[in-house]
């Protein structure tokens, strides 16, 4: 059914020895795996602090139909390991005009807005996270630190640059208040249905 499909799976783990080890950003990437392959796509691996290489990254990119990211959440963003893998690798995706050509903005027509030149439209991306705050802490503008921001509003700054590049982003995956009230189990038990309903499978 989904035959020469493929997805991109890209873990952002960043290991701090007796504090965090990655086992559950671990067993959300392999539940995924394990679930794509189910369903008749090649699956495509990288794990970001193992190292990379940003032309081989932006070809696993350019073949690939989903693209997913791993991460735990670690001072409201990615690890700082992200970071410089999306600025390697957006950036050899812009050589050549293989994720964008330029920001979307022409002279020759104006109502062009910034942010539509991307190339990797019928592209799919989505956040998988792991997260200390409860779940209660968003989209309730009671709450002190969010102040009503859903997930999607905090984890922009990884969106964005796939939006930007003319991906459909997918509502992100959470698992949350891992360290405290949080139920791991049942977060890894809903993650294959979460996968099916997402993307149509």
């Amino acid at each position: 059914m989904n035959q020469n499909k493929k997805v991109l799976l890209i873990n952002t783990h960043l290991n701090y020895p007796n504090f965090s080890e990655g086992v559950l950003n671990e067993s959300l990437q392999t539940i995924a795996k394990v679930f794509f392959e189910a369903n008749g796509f090649e699956v495509l691996e990288t794990k970001v602090e193992n190292g990379y290489d940003a032309n081989e990254e932006v070809e696993k990119h350019l073949v690939a139909d989903i693209i997913i990211l791993q991460t735990p959440i670690n001072w409201f963003g990615a690890p700082w390991i992200y970071k410089k893998y999306a600025d390697d690798v957006f950036n050899s995706g812009r050589e050549n005009f293989r994720f964008l050509n330029g920001d979307g903005r022409t002279r020759a027509d104006l109502t062009k807005q910034y942010g539509t030149g991307g190339n990797l439209q019928q592209k799919k991306f989505m956040v998988s996270a792991t997260w200390n705050a409860p779940k209660a802490s968003f989209d309730d503008p009671a709450q002190y630190l969010f102040e009503g921001r859903s997930t999607a509003d905090v984890l922009i700054a990884i969106t964005a640059n796939y939006r930007f590049c003319g991906a459909e982003v997918v509502p992100d995956y959470n698992c949350f208040d891992i360290f405290k009230d949080g139920n791991v189990k049942s977060d890894l038990e809903k993650y294959p249905l979460y996968l099916k309903t997402a993307f149509n499978l």
